[in-house]
């Protein structure tokens, strides 16, 4: 299964193995890739609670958010009360690409973090609309979806970034000011969602519940508070190891997320970091757009007494 052998201080073991059922590579090619763009994906972590998906040899990927007992000493973390299984969790935080050659010796293939900081308190630091094409679809409907949301943001004053999510969608990251209440981020990413849907309401959704969607383009405004994303240039477990990748607005439209993977990211960016370079500046979010969102119900929650409305309705019926 190949040699061991010591990078940055890190003991690497059964380097030629294959990371996983179609990834078409092994986990050599994982610390390739993150010996060669370690320093871009290490800027989108770094201060940011860790959650990772791993892939053990023969099992089904799964992920972890508190650190392991055998976690080397040097590896930066913080603990903190997880809301969802009411109990403290150890998070790690990679702040270098040691830890991320760590990670990677441990078959940890996909990097997702918060929104927020370590110190909660300085609040979130980006809004994220998440946008995947229905069941049966081509990428492009995500991408007609994604300008949808690029114009609302800019009817307001807004601009964001956008990235492959790695899978079949796109992610649109839209910086804003420190210090913004995370109940206001979560408002404003719901009015961003549902004026984007009125701009074309044929092609995109905001209905929570699948069965709503009518094979439209589902626009997920959920990703606030506490919620996780896959960081930019973080792999994915999908066939053939794609990369969440960092496109212009110019050019999504002839991108597809197959385009990038762990084999060709780093050749494709060269000594850029476009992630950096297409984000806006951190924005203040405007007081419209704050009011409408307040007055919009939160997603699961709505989601979730609609579902025992439509079960009672069918245990009356």
């Amino acid at each position: 299964m190949g040699t061991e052998e010591v990078r940055d201080g890190v003991k690497l073991t059964n380097l030629d193995a294959l990371l996983f059922d179609g990834a078409d590579a092994t986990k050599r090619d994982l610390i390739g890739y993150f010996e060669a763009v370690g320093d871009r994906l290490v800027r989108q972590l770094t201060d940011r609670p860790l959650s990772v998906i791993r892939v053990r040899p023969g099992q089904e990927p799964f992920m972890q958010k508190n650190l392991p007992k055998y976690t080397p000493d040097w590896v930066h973390r913080v603990t903190m009360w997880a809301d969802s299984s009411k109990r403290e969790v150890t998070y790690a935080l990679c702040d270098d690409v040691r830890t991320l050659l760590w990670f990677g010796n441990q078959r940890a293939i996909e990097y997702h973090t918060t929104l927020l900081l370590a110190d909660y308190s300085a609040g979130p630091t980006h809004l994220v609309l998440d946008l995947d094409p229905p069941p049966g679809e081509h990428f492009r409907q995500a991408v007609r979806a994604a300008e949808l949301v690029r114009a609302a943001l800019a009817n307001d004053g807004l601009a964001g970034a956008v990235k492959t999510s790695g899978a079949k969608g796109v992610h649109v990251f839209v910086p804003i000011a420190p210090g913004t209440d995370i109940e206001d981020a979560a408002a404003a990413t719901r009015a961003i969602a549902v004026r984007a849907e009125r701009l074309d309401p044929e092609l995109a959704t905001t209905a929570f519940i699948r069965e709503d969607r009518g094979g439209k383009v589902f626009i997920d405004s959920t990703r606030a508070g506490g919620a996780t994303v896959v960081a930019a240039y973080s792999p994915r477990i999908r066939p053939g190891t794609p990369v969440s990748f960092p496109v212009g607005w110019a050019d999504l439209s002839a991108a597809s997320p197959g385009d990038f993977t762990i084999r060709n990211a780093a050749k494709l960016l060269g000594e850029r970091d476009p992630w950096v370079q297409e984000m806006p500046e951190p924005q203040r979010l405007p007081e419209d757009l704050l009011a409408e969102g307040h007055t919009i119900p939160v997603a699961r929650v709505q989601a979730m007494h609609e579902g025992k409305r439509r079960a009672r309705a069918k245990r009356e019926n």
